[in-house]
């Protein structure tokens, strides 16, 4: 399925580029959430003609992505868990449990915008957690896991 992108979306392109991706894909997560249109002539043209108006709206967002990032510089969070003696957590810290945390020290963010690449921390320390607001702009925040001995 061919597909022209109305906005860079990561690992696949920038604002115009016709791109071919699996069908699903772009029919369940592309297209409807106005990510891309359908590659046809007549989308082709009208992309065409509208690219300085996207270009300008994408531009936009990045200032804005850019603007939430400073409220992370140096942000280290503290999260209370139940912990056995060895360190390990009776359960695991997700992103669920970081969005409240940032939550509570006045840091909005969403749960699809926490990376957590090794999956959920399941012992006590300290870890880099990434944050990704834009698809150009990604910071990191330092999250230290405090046990409760029960």
């Amino acid at each position: 399925m061919n597909v022209i992108l109305l906005e860079s979306v990561e690992n696949l392109g920038g604002i115009g580029d016709l791109v071919k991706v699996k069908p699903g894909y772009g029919r369940n997560y592309l297209l409807p959430q106005g990510k891309a249109a359908l590659a046809t002539p007549e989308n082709m043209k009208a992309i065409e003609a509208r690219r300085a108006e996207l270009e300008k709206t994408a531009a936009e967002e990045l200032v804005k992505a850019k603007e939430r990032a400073k409220a992370f510089q140096g942000l280290e969070v503290v999260i209370h868990a139940n912990a056995g003696a060895e360190g390990k957590l009776f359960g695991s810290v997700g992103p669920i449990d970081i969005v409240e945390a940032l939550a509570a020290v006045q840091v909005e963010i969403e749960r699809a915008e926490v990376r957590m690449p090794e999956g959920p921390v399941q012992e006590i320390g300290e870890y880099p957690i990434g944050v990704h607001l834009h698809s150009d702009v990604d910071v990191e925040v330092l999250v230290k896991v405090v046990g409760e001995e029960q």
